[in-house]
């Protein structure tokens, strides 16, 4: 193994690359970042599903495609159920011989639209099934491949071109949804939010959703520069100030047990995370403190199911 993987204090990374450079994405796209990490964790040993999204254009298009491990296309609302069929179908093959045991990691790469939106129901039904996959949503606030087309993920006050800021309205009139509780409240094993800001943090998320025995979930904070309206270089920065602003928490649910894997020590104002994005230009010091209430509101709710795990193993 030596010579395979380079060491950054206890951590471990792959040289191998098998998301392939010089693919169509913007410049500072979160999902790239996002596909090339999660690669290098799982090995070449990897099939990936992906429905309709940004990576159905920038890097699958053949013969120029990205991907170094099998892929397929999906459609938007059933890249799942698709997987779950791969991943029975392996497990099948192996219990008649038809198949040498081993591990084969099956993924899914997709989405807010296509998770929060369109795929909820064959989301909902894989997970309650139990199947052996992992589901990576790269959340990046709306649908970006089609024209930055607000979905239910995208956070209140951000305008998109389908909540658009003028006299009627100023941006998205709902709040974001909650993905991750809903998933939590399936019971898998495994659930986690990550941001790519913290590398290691979600390599090590992946790998243990990877070696977890059937259904695990993990929500990726994916900065979108164009949809966003930020700098390209300020992905990774952006990232970080969702996390220590708790607009984007870091934690895991282990078999229901709730722990933080990144906790600042004190918040910053959500004001530092507003006042960079091109999106949320347009929002009054009254809307920016009406969104501090609310990430006030939901990171409370979010360290009580900590504490509460906390007290429960005590």
């Amino acid at each position: 193994m030596e010579g395979e993987f380079i060491k950054f204090g206890k951590n471990l990374v792959s040289k191998e690359e098998l998301l392939s450079p010089g693919h169509r994405a913007c410049q500072g796209c979160g999902l790239s970042i996002n596909i090339r990490l999660a690669l290098k964790t799982l090995g070449k040993d990897t099939i990936c599903i992906s429905p309709a999204s940004c990576w159905s254009g920038v890097g699958s298009i053949y013969p120029d495609v990205a991907w170094e491990v099998p892929w397929m296309q999906s459609l938007f609302e059933n890249a799942s159920a698709v997987a779950s069929g791969i991943s029975a179908a392996h497990e099948i093959l192996q219990e008649k011989g038809k198949m040498a045991p081993r591990k084969i990691n099956t993924v899914v790469f997709a989405g807010d639209g296509a998770t929060a939106d369109i795929g909820m129901a064959a989301l909902s039904g894989t997970l309650e099934r139990g199947h052996d996959i992992v589901y990576i949503c790269m959340d990046n606030e709306a649908y970006m491949n089609t024209g930055i087309q607000r979905s239910s993920s995208t956070p209140h006050g951000a305008a998109t071109t389908t909540t658009p800021v003028g006299k009627v309205q100023s941006g998205q009139q709902t709040q974001k949804k909650d993905v991750p509780s809903i998933v939590a409240a399936h019971n898998i094993p495994y659930l986690a939010t990550a941001c790519v800001s913290y590398p290691f943090d979600y390599m090590n998320k992946v790998r243990k959703a990877a070696e977890t025995k059937g259904p695990s979930y993990i929500h990726v904070y994916s900065v979108c520069p164009t949809g966003w309206r930020v700098a390209a270089d300020f992905t990774i920065d952006l990232g970080k100030l969702a996390v220590e602003t708790g607009v984007f928490p870091l934690y895991e649910v282990v078999n229901g047990v709730y722990t933080m894997s990144v906790k600042p020590a004190k918040l910053k104002p959500v004001e530092e995370y507003v006042k960079p994005q091109g999106r949320m230009r347009h929002l009054k010091p009254e809307d920016i403190q009406e969104m501090q209430a609310m990430v006030d509101k939901n990171y409370k709710a979010l360290m009580a199911k900590v504490e509460a795990s906390k007290a429960a193993a005590a």
